[in-house]
């Protein structure tokens, strides 16, 4: 029997009088992208927060290849996290910025092999060309590129990513979309990420996880896509209701 890549059990998380997450219940096949969408406040970052261990459950577990998320090896998790906390003055190049996702530390001297590895990376996200340039220059799509080359750059077999398409045109969401179904598919690495972009959830995720705190429903797009349930859960159907929430999640 194949274990979940990731999988919750009537987790809930509560901050003071609130209630970010209640009874949350899934099971993630290894090998799937799963996209995570829901209103602004439903408790996707949260849940996310949860997997990577930087969250503890007030009740219910989650198991991540399983074992606990505190006991997963570094280097098979890749991470976008939603707020960067990164100074974008700091007189540094996004080959280094890549070259942390390796090291987990600022690279001062960059080796051959390092950078080999990074600069493949940024090749994969389309990257590459800004590989020298001052994180400083980099452009809100430019970074986002860099940050997702940053994620793969171990080769991950779980990627969890807090929108990383914003900051991005349409046309760049679209080929990240791309770059993380070709990335899925050559690894077998199972994906997990928050969008707001639900027609890039609809034509290359194979789950959708639909959230308002509690779990609204888990399962094959075209299924949990079905308008009764965007009723519910956003007040109304369509395409507007999963593409135009607000860029932060509570």
């Amino acid at each position: 029997m194949n274990v979940p890549a990731v999988e919750a059990e009537r987790v809930s998380v509560r901050f003071g009088d609130h209630d970010a997450l209640r009874g949350v219940s899934f099971a993630v096949p290894e090998g799937a992208f799963v996209a995570l969408i829901g209103p602004n406040g439903a408790g996707k970052t949260t849940l996310l927060n949860v997997v990577l261990g930087l969250q503890r459950a007030d009740r219910g577990t989650v198991r991540v290849f399983g074992h606990a998320p505190h006991a997963l090896s570094a280097d098979a998790l890749g991470y976008i996290p939603q707020v960067k906390t990164l100074d974008r003055t700091f007189p540094g190049r996004a080959l280094e910025l890549v070259v942390t996702g390796i090291r987990r530390a600022w690279p001062w001297r960059v080796s051959a092999a390092e950078r080999d590895a990074a600069l493949a990376a940024m090749q994969r996200t389309g990257a590459a060309r800004v590989a020298d340039r001052a994180i400083a220059k980099l452009s809100g799509g430019e970074l986002q590129r860099v940050y997702l080359a940053r994620a793969l750059v171990r080769s991950p077999k779980l990627l969890v990513l807090d929108e990383p398409g914003a900051g991005m045109d349409i046309a760049g969401e679209a080929e990240m979309h791309h770059i993380l179904e070709d990335y899925r598919r050559a690894r077998g690495a199972t994906v997990l990420m928050i969008t707001h972009d639900w027609e890039g959830a609809r034509a290359h995720a194979t789950h959708v996880l639909l959230m308002d705190r509690g779990l609204a429903a888990f399962g094959a797009p075209a299924e949990v896509a079905r308008e009764e349930r965007l009723l519910q859960v956003f007040g109304y159907a369509g395409h507007k209701a999963a593409t135009h929430g607000g860029p932060h999640d509570g």
